[in-house]
């Protein structure tokens, strides 16, 4: 099922053109009055804001903006030529991430970058894996854009020798290093962005979960997932986890894999280390 895009938009003629570069990016389209724009931001869920739509002024479009950020949506804005926003253009920028058009032509590229955010697996995927240039460690981008420091060893298998080449899976969650002498390790993306240094200095987490308390993980787990208003059924289709299997983590029944712990917080949105902390 095509990920929704909420158009806000007053005008006719807005709809039926981004509503074309929707379904060309592979997304469904959804129009929605301003003035009803703020019932309908939800987590995850995309939407262009048309500037140009009457009642939006810098201080309206900036804090429909805004609150779309707040409540975990995806924005993007389409600004009228002539410098109308000026003031508020560098704002808009950094709160959308680069998703504001100007111009007709920079329509395609807005949706792209809005299709690729509303992937929900992305932060599962590999975008890049290379050995770093300082040497001794790797560079990591996941699909969300995050990058990591990944320290050698990179696991007890690691004997630090020369890494020969980086396999990549065909769906880039995981990759194979393969080491001078034969040996291999293998990585996945959700274990990568749990367990390595990123580059604030974060101190890596543990390699297992094996002493975690599991009843005490699963409150919050449900927790965090309540409190941003997501369902079992929903996090079980972002996550491709069974929602039966994630029943059983918030009971405490069971504790996952940090691999699979790591794919739950991406999915609520939350660090992994929300997750573990008490």
């Amino acid at each position: 099922m095509a990920q929704t895009v909420l158009l806000i938009t007053d005008r006719p003629a807005f709809e039926a053109s981004w509503s074309a570069a929707c379904q060309d990016a592979g997304l469904s389209a959804r129009h929605v009055a301003p003035e009803a724009a703020s019932g309908a931001l939800v987590y995850g869920i995309g939407a262009v804001f048309d500037a140009s739509s009457q009642g939006f002024d810098e201080d309206e479009l900036l804090s429909y903006v805004a609150l779309s950020r707040a409540l975990g949506a995806l924005p993007a804005v389409a600004l009228p030529s002539g410098g109308t926003f000026a003031g508020i253009e560098d704002v808009l920028e950094e709160l959308c991430g680069g998703l504001v058009s100007r111009t007709e032509s920079e329509v395609a590229r807005v949706m792209s970058g809005l299709c690729r955010r509303c992937d929900t697996e992305r932060q599962l995927r590999f975008e890049y894996l290379s050995v770093s240039p300082r040497g001794g460690e790797l560079i990591a981008v996941l699909g969300d854009g995050t990058t990591l420091v990944l320290a050698r060893p990179l696991s007890s298998e690691d004997g630090g020798t020369e890494i020969q080449a980086i396999v990549l899976a065909e769906d880039a969650g995981s990759a194979v290093i393969e080491l001078s002498g034969g040996r291999r390790i293998s990585l996945t993306a959700p274990e990568v962005a749990a367990r390595f240094k990123t580059s604030n200095g974060a101190e890596p987490l543990p390699a297992s979960l094996g002493d975690v308390d599991g009843v005490r993980l699963g409150q919050r787990l449900r927790a965090l997932r309540l409190a941003e208003g997501l369902t079992q059924a929903e996090l079980a289709r972002r996550t491709g986890i069974h929602r039966p299997n994630i029943a059983r983590v918030e009971a405490g029944r069971h504790t996952p894999s940090l691999e699979t712990l790591a794919r739950l917080a991406a999915a609520i949105g939350v660090p992994i280390k929300r997750v573990l902390s008490d």
